[in-house]
């Protein structure tokens, strides 16, 4: 995965995160919407639209002086607990 931060103010952030799917930027998407300081978070992927762009943009915006780029780490800290949660309850089901 190679990420590229495209723009970056104190509370909008947006980066191109190379090699990703709907299914992964759903994911991430729904975490920053449930981290505390996130206004919105939206990504784009149509090359249509977007004047050729093939990999998503992830667009962050916070408000309370949440830093995005700290929003972002708290958002993919939670999925991997959460991913790992699943595989140990996962692992003693099976």
């Amino acid at each position: 995965m190679d990420l590229r931060v495209i723009e970056k103010s104190d509370t909008e952030l947006t980066i191109e995160i190379a090699g990703e799917d709907h299914t992964f930027m759903n994911v991430l998407k729904g975490a920053l919407l449930e981290t505390e300081g996130v206004a919105a978070a939206s990504y784009d992927m149509n090359p249509e639209q977007s004047g050729g762009q093939t990999e998503p943009l992830l667009t962050i915006t916070t408000e309370d002086d949440t830093d995005p780029l700290s929003a972002l780490e708290a958002a993919a800290n939670r999925m991997g607990d959460e991913l790992r949660d699943f595989a140990e309850t996962f692992e003693a089901a099976v």
